[in-house]
């Protein structure tokens, strides 16, 4: 919170862009240290996270906007909001606790939950739909792929002999069946890294992210910044390679490495033991 609002704070009037303002956080951390001629625009896939995110940010009255879209349209959003370029953007990957927690919509392994996993629930198909549509070979390769799964062959040839799942007590069955007992990681729980897997393919994470990576750098202005916040190797090294390209275009990055959390900030939130963050500036 204290890194982002540091870095993304304007030190002139004018616009910052939360691409994922979630529950407002780190929208409400910026505004509060910025002048009142700082406004922000906040998109969120999530219409749930948007109607948490506008009370907690009512204060700052006119200074936000807030627009239920993905990050992925980056660019059209900006424009329908007369918003030709800004200071800050900032692009928080991944999914909330509150939405792993209290969603209801089975991004969670630790209860028994209807298997949707939309970022959007009014858009899209459902994770139930993707598992039980999908053959056994693009399941394998999904898994693998988003997943860094090593067991992707048992578990997708578990997942088809067992359809159809219907719940993430399903799935977590069917890759507790597929995985030997023995091969069960210490520290996470043997489904951590399928369920990721499936909720990257429901949303299409890394298409919307390559999408938000070729739109934000247009809408800085000089000097202007770009942070985003990974927690997956896979999405951090397509950051990574962006940035690394676009810094032969008039761009360099803020830190030649990631910012990552200090001690204290996992011990009270130990989710936050995978984020990155970098940041690229827009040369004057």
């Amino acid at each position: 919170m204290d890194e982002v609002a540091f870095v993304l704070r304007p030190r002139h009037g004018g616009w910052v862009i939360d691409g994922t303002v979630g529950m407002g956080g780190h929208a409400e951390a910026v505004l509060a240290r910025s002048g009142d001629d700082v406004r922000l625009l906040g998109l969120d896939a999530d219409p749930e996270a948007l109607r948490h995110a506008g009370p907690r940010l009512a204060r700052f009255g006119e200074r936000v906007r807030l627009a239920h879209a993905s990050f992925a349209d980056l660019a059209e959003v900006a424009a329908e909001h007369d918003v030709g370029e800004a200071q800050s953007v900032l692009l928080d990957l991944g999914v909330s606790s509150w939405q792993l927690e209290a969603s209801g919509r089975g991004f969670s392994f630790q209860g028994d939950e209807p298997l949707d996993m939309r970022l959007d629930p009014t858009r899209g198909e459902t994770a139930a739909g993707l598992l039980n549509r999908l053959p056994e070979t693009e399941l394998s390769r999904l898994l693998y792929e988003y997943g860094e799964e090593r067991h992707a062959r048992r578990i997708a040839r578990t997942i088809v002999r067992r359809r159809p799942l219907a719940t993430t007590g399903d799935l977590v069955a069917a890759v507790r069946a597929a995985v030997p007992r023995a091969a069960w990681p210490r520290r996470l729980h043997v489904a951590t890294r399928t369920f990721q897997a499936v909720r990257m393919a429901v949303n299409d994470e890394p298409g919307a992210l390559t999408r938000a990576l070729a739109a934000a750098p247009g809408l800085l202005a000089r000097g202007g910044r770009l942070a985003v916040i990974a927690f997956h190797s896979g999405e951090d090294r397509i950051v990574k390679r962006t940035f690394r390209s676009l810094e032969a275009a008039g761009f360099a990055a803020l830190e030649p490495s990631p910012l990552e959390p200090g001690d204290d900030e996992v011990r009270a939130n130990p989710r936050a033991r995978s984020a990155k963050l970098r940041v690229l500036e827009r040369l004057p």
